[in-house]
């Protein structure tokens, strides 16, 4: 045993998940200088060695007391297959995957339960999850399926289709245990991520893109939401999704129409789909696809609607920036929108805090376009969101930190600087080579 029994404490601490809600974070380097410091941890217990994907250990260990299978042990009290599949080694070091695999074969073979885990904030968070839903690992995951695991625990399947890598995801579905609740989460959660081989598989697969989710919308809704792109949008109508369905009261179309997406209302009428929106939301449309001309008439004949349509400016405003719709953008500007209006609520998923405006929208998201408009309009370029961040903040950590890693560019950059805008508060350097050279010579 080793002499340092808090070492061994504070090995499996740096070792394991972290006991919030970032399971899948954190690196192996403090794990690694631990055990560099107390070689000696290896071979201290059946759950250091499984959390290092030990066979030999772990055998080892069932062999001396086969009740070593079940047994809680280490600051956490989890027993060995919980320690196996939270592992920051199985998610980080994949030359160890083999070994993860066999490891748990020995314990399950032994007698630890498929269906075993821990509870974080009162939730129980199944071995399962660890290996499908945080180490997206494809073969521990056909192990514990193989062995009884339940797929259903709502973490799983939330959390699996948190990767491009769609293989665990797979193994889940081909389990043929999934009910039809965890087929929709796993579609909803595929659109957040942008994923469209993989929201193409799950409906290849048997995920019905019109079952309400336990959010209460759709995938076409959610799609809409999430900003995904055209295509997935066709891979839902191909699997007979229905755009009239509504959720809180509004169909796909007009959501889309308020997400400033006119390539949806385009796509929706391609397909046969009557996009017949009423009040404000024809006027919303109209903006949407960029059409002037039906703007001009609607806002002259009926200006109650350019009336509504600036009442909610500030959100509209964000949202067509947040989807590069620079034409439409350009005509809630016309409408009276002002250019800071603030959107109050702000969307989380994007990164983008309450009190925020356009500017901080576009800028977040890499429509360089959007924002010069913005600029030329007359923004504020150095006004702070609900979390004290410039656009040029944002746009700074869009082009090293984000979703939109596409789009990435020093064109926002160089548009902020160039009208003015304060390197205060922006990282610096930020890593990216041509914007460290616009900040630096924007640097007082």
């Amino acid at each position: 045993m080793p002499s340092d029994a808090d070492a061994v404490a504070e090995f499996v601490e740096a070792a394991c998940v972290p006991l919030d809600e970032s399971h899948a974070s954190g690196t192996l380097e403090r794990a690694e200088s631990i055990l560099a410091q107390h070689p000696e941890i290896a071979g201290a217990s059946i759950h250091s060695a499984a959390i290092l994907g030990d066979e030999a250990g772990v055998r080892r260990f069932l062999v001396e007391d086969p009740g070593n299978a079940t047994a809680r042990g280490g600051p956490r009290g989890w027993d060995a297959l919980t320690h196996l599949c939270f592992s920051r080694y199985l998610r980080l070091d994949r030359t160890r995957s083999d070994g993860f695999v066999r490891a748990a074969r020995a314990l399950l073979d032994a007698g630890a339960s498929a269906n075993t885990g821990f509870e974080c904030d009162g939730e129980p968070e199944t071995v399962l999850y660890g290996a499908a839903g945080v180490a997206h690992d494809e073969a521990l995951t056909r192990l514990l399926l193989e062995r009884g695991a339940d797929p259903n625990d709502g973490e799983t399947v939330y959390h699996a289709p948190e990767t491009h890598d769609n293989a665990a995801l797979r193994a889940l579905v081909e389990s043929g245990r999934l009910d039809d609740a965890s087929l929709t989460v796993m579609l909803i959660r595929k659109h957040d991520w942008h994923d469209q081989a993989g929201v193409q598989w799950l409906l290849e697969h048997g995920a019905d893109p019109n079952r309400v989710s336990r959010w209460g919308q759709a995938a076409v809704h959610h799609a809409v939401m999430r900003d995904n792109a055209l295509p997935i949008f066709e891979l839902l109508l191909d699997h007979g999704a229905d755009p009239r369905v509504q959720w809180k009261g509004r169909t796909a179309a007009a959501m889309a129409a308020r997400a400033g997406r006119g390539d949806v209302l385009d796509l929706l009428e391609r397909r046969g789909v009557a996009v017949d929106l009423r009040g404000v939301d024809r006027l919303i449309a109209a903006c949407a696809r960029a059409e002037a001309g039906l703007v001009r008439s609607i806002a002259e004949g009926e200006p109650e609607l350019a009336d509504g349509i600036v009442a909610d400016g500030g959100e509209l405003l964000a949202e067509f920036a947040g989807v590069g719709n620079t034409g439409g953008v350009r005509l809630l500007l016309d409408l009276g929108v002002p250019v800071d209006a603030a959107w109050e609520a702000g969307d989380g998923y994007f990164d983008v805090a309450k009190r925020s405006t356009a500017l901080h929208v576009a800028a977040w998201r890499a429509w360089h376009g959007t924002v010069r408009l913005l600029i030329e309009r007359g923004a504020t370029f150095d006004a702070t969101d609900g979390k004290g961040r410039t656009p040029l903040a944002l746009a700074v950590r869009a082009c090293v930190d984000s979703y939109w890693t596409a789009r990435r560019s020093p064109e926002s950059v160089e548009a902020l600087l160039a009208a003015g805008a304060s390197v205060r508060g922006v990282a610096f350097p930020c890593g990216y080579a041509e914007v460290d050279e616009l900040l630096s010579r924007g640097a007082p």
